[in-house]
């Protein structure tokens, strides 16, 4: 199984960016995948998460209303739309997914990853 993480960029403060994270091999719908984020110097942070079927989500509190995570139209692959990004959003930005126990938020629960996409927002 591998993620590939796509879709980010620089923009300006108040803009938009659309992230997409696309699997590859053995995937149920079942499973978790959720977006981090790790900004220079600090600890990677959980932003939103779902299943690979779609059927519930659950945001960190800097995401609420601003973030949306959902499936794309392709098979397995989830996209983050962010709007009104600020400039503390900007951070690497990977995907991940564990087999069980959704709505967990810790990095370490999650064993399989993709590469980061750099988000940079400016002021």
């Amino acid at each position: 199984v591998q993620l590939q993480a796509s879709g980010g960029g620089l923009v300006q403060a108040g803009g938009s960016l659309r992230l997409s994270c696309a699997s590859s091999g053995r995937i149920y719908s079942s499973w978790i995948v959720a977006w981090f984020r790790q900004a220079p110097g600090k600890e990677r942070e959980f932003v939103a998460g779902t299943r690979w079927s779609r059927d519930s989500t659950y945001y960190s509190d800097s995401a609420k209303g601003r973030f949306t995570i959902s499936r794309d139209s392709a098979k397995f692959t989830v996209v983050l739309q962010m709007n009104s990004l600020k400039p503390e959003d900007t951070a690497v930005y990977f995907c991940a997914t564990r087999t069980t126990q959704f709505g967990t938020t810790r990095a370490d629960d999650f064993g399989l990853w993709g590469q980061g996409t750099q988000v940079t927002v400016s002021s």
